[in-house]
């Protein structure tokens, strides 16, 4: 269960928004939800959070819970705002096309497989 960031950017074709130069950063699990007090309340440090959600508050929540990164589902695009301050915490925003429930499914099969 050793994997990281670029390899869930390279196995999904995961856009990356910023922060690429975090991309070794490894990924201990994951966390699926849109209710930020759901996440800040649930999600672990390490995990990667996929969200529908594109709005600045999801990085304070990212940064608050410690997390790889940030995997934003169903082809969202986070605005010039978000990716500044995402920038500015160091927290790695990449983009899907693929719902939540694909993208958990894919992601627990590589941590499963490495």
């Amino acid at each position: 269960m050793d994997i990281n960031l670029s390899l869930l950017v390279d196995k999904l074709n995961l856009k990356v928004g910023c922060c690429e130069e975090k991309l070794s950063r490894k990924v201990l699990g994951g966390y699926v939800g849109d209710l930020l007090s759901d996440v800040i309340a649930n999600s672990k440090e390490g995990h990667v959070w996929i969200t529908r959600q594109s709005h600045q508050n999801i990085i304070a929540v990212a940064s608050l819970k410690e997390h790889a990164g940030i995997i934003l589902a169903l082809g969202k695009e986070p605005d010039t705002e978000t990716l500044e301050k995402a920038s500015s915490e160091g927290i790695p925003v990449m983009m899907s096309e693929l719902s939540g429930f694909e993208l958990s499914g894919k992601i627990y099969e590589l941590m499963s497989n490495y």
